[in-house]
């Protein structure tokens, strides 16, 4: 059982917590891996781009924590095992896992190629690289038996169809997302560990800024709050979820994007 908070105190500290966070180099990730250690958490971004990851690294110093990089890819299994027994190595157990690693394309089904290509790497990367990694991480958290917390970043798109591109790969994988969520919140509590998704909609990061003009005024004005999110928002939701506050919560899957879902 996990003890719940008895007052505010720490509630929302993360110090003394090792974090686990694929492409944590970039993006959300970094904004997650960001708010994760200024709030005390200690931080191993799984990644490809080397050069990227210490560009991060080196922005997470001012914070004061541990912060290293190791190479992953996870659609690779075997890669996500040696990364894992890479990061015990050096941080020893691991409280908690962010699943946030993806891909997408923009393709309609029928003019994909004959080995659809585009929609198996989609998959392989956003929904099996899920699997891969929570079977791996989810392995050592139960053999610790100090329980855990697993994140897995989602997208409002796995509740909508999205009128401005055809994306039905990251849909599909994105909505499977959410409700192997929901198994591994039931499979996992048994051991203390929690399990939860972040939906988020548009956020600014480096892709935004290739959609265009016109899109992007659409899309801001299908929003109730008018505007794109930030990276360091989707953070702060995954430090509450991951934070000692959120001990009663797993299993749900958390919409962060504006309440763009609401006028679609």
């Amino acid at each position: 059982m996990i003890k719940p908070i008895t007052n505010m105190k720490d509630a929302f500290s993360l110090k003394g917590q090792v974090a686990v966070i694929t492409g944590g180099n970039r993006g959300l990730g970094f904004g997650i891996a960001s708010a994760m250690a200024e709030v005390g958490a200690d931080i191993a971004i799984l990644c490809r781009d080397r050069a990227k990851a210490e560009e991060a690294l080196a922005e997470l110093a001012q914070f004061g924590g541990k912060y290293k990089s190791f190479d992953c890819d996870v659609t690779n299994i075997k890669s996500c095992m040696a990364a894992a027994e890479a990061v015990t190595a050096e941080f020893g157990d691991i409280d908690i896992l962010v699943n946030n690693a993806g891909t997408s394309c923009f393709s309609e089904l029928l003019d994909m190629d004959e080995e659809l290509s585009d929609w198996y790497k989609v998959l392989n990367t956003d929904l099996n690289g899920m699997v891969h990694m929570t079977y791996v991480f989810g392995k050592k958290m139960r053999d610790a038996g100090k329980g855990g917390c697993i994140i897995n970043i989602t997208s409002n798109a796995s509740f909508i169809v999205n009128k401005t591109q055809p994306m039905s790969p990251y849909s599909s994988s994105k909505a499977a997302g959410n409700h192997f969520t929901h198994c591994m919140a039931c499979e996992l509590g048994k051991y203390n560990i929690r399990v939860n998704a972040i939906a988020p909609g548009f956020v600014n990061t480096e892709l935004s800024r290739f959609i265009p003009a016109d899109q992007f005024e659409y899309i801001n004005n299908q929003m109730p709050l008018g505007r794109f999110g930030e990276s360091i928002e989707v953070g702060a939701l995954a430090v509450y979820l991951a934070s000692p506050a959120a001990a009663q919560v797993t299993g749900t899957v958390q919409v962060i994007d504006g309440g763009y879902i609401l006028s679609c």
